[in-house]
């Protein structure tokens, strides 16, 4: 069983990383076709299988930002906590669809972040409760952008994680003032490791090879229990929504390449973040389940290239 379910996770994986990579291409050509003797399916490189990290240049980003956190069915007010976060991982960049202007941009990652009412100097008042979540996962982002000369460019992008939360609350003294119903969801995660996922849509402002500017906005649940499979099936779900998505993006680049990385941001941040909109009361939408906590983010950070 625990094969079946490891397996299972990388199917998912996979197919996340496989949506996006489809359009990861350094060449547009008209004879595209979907056959497996096609020479665009034999070339392994153009599809980015590779879970190597060839041509890609180490990076750290740091980012801080805002949050909001709340669920659905839990009437109490929280403190508006701050966040930390710091980023390690590699990131592979080339010129695309046959265009000396369109850059594809791709960022993989492991990070650990800190999100926190302390981060924000803020304290309870009257019956709102505090919290201080520690969280680690990976992720990847990825984006196609436009050069502003030799080594600048801006590039909007789409990223997803897999993560880990320990959040602790910490009630106000006279516990009282909170519906009883609402402490006892809250202890289902209070100082113990839930599974996550989020969604973020953003820009990159590349200044140079070794520079780059991030602001970006992130919607992350966090489960009250990891249901596996309903929560593979929600994902693969979402999976094949970004799939069909890359053929539409696809022919967009065909035919107006200087429109695909507008197209491309707006598409599939849309699409993540009417996703997780759905999930809001139902953490693994369209699947019967409990209501998450969520977590809604602004975040501005540096990332340095090495």
């Amino acid at each position: 069983m625990l094969r079946l379910k490891l397996f299972s996770a990388l199917i998912i994986i996979f197919s996340y990383n496989f949506s996006i990579a489809q359009q990861d291409s350094s060449k547009s050509t008209d004879d595209w076709d979907w056959h497996w003797e096609s020479n665009e399916w034999n070339n392994w490189e153009k599809w980015d299988f590779d879970f190597g990290f060839e041509q890609a240049h180490p990076a750290i980003s740091l980012q801080y930002g805002l949050a909001g956190i709340k669920r659905e069915d839990i009437k109490a007010d929280f403190v508006n906590p701050n966040l930390f976060e710091v980023k390690l991982g590699y990131i592979k960049e080339r010129n695309t669809w046959d265009t000396d202007y369109i850059i594809s941009n791709s960022f993989k990652y492991l990070y650990l972040s800190n999100t926190s009412n302390k981060l924000a100097g803020k304290d309870a008042a009257g019956s709102q409760i505090e919290s201080d979540m520690w969280r680690f996962g990976f992720g990847k982002l990825h984006g196609y952008g436009y050069k502003i000369g030799e080594s600048s460019a801006i590039i909007p992008y789409y990223s997803y994680t897999l993560n880990w939360s320990n959040i602790d609350f910490r009630y106000p003294e006279n516990q009282a003032l909170i519906n009883s119903d609402d402490i006892e969801k809250l202890n289902l995660y209070d100082k113990s490791f839930r599974f996550g996922t989020s969604g973020e849509g953003g820009v990159r402002f590349k200044l140079s090879d070794n520079l780059i500017l991030d602001a970006g906005y992130e919607r992350s649940i966090v489960f009250q229990r990891h249901l596996f499979w309903k929560w593979a099936g929600s994902g693969l779900i979402e999976a094949a929504a970004q799939g069909l998505l890359d053929g539409f993006i696809y022919k967009i680049f065909k035919s107006s390449p200087a429109a695909g990385p507008i197209v491309n941001f707006l598409l599939k941040n849309a699409l993540a973040y009417g996703i997780y909109e759905l999930r809001q009361e139902k953490m693994n939408w369209p699947f019967n389940s409990e209501a998450p906590i969520a977590f809604d983010q602004f975040k501005f950070g540096v990332s340095v290239v090495f």
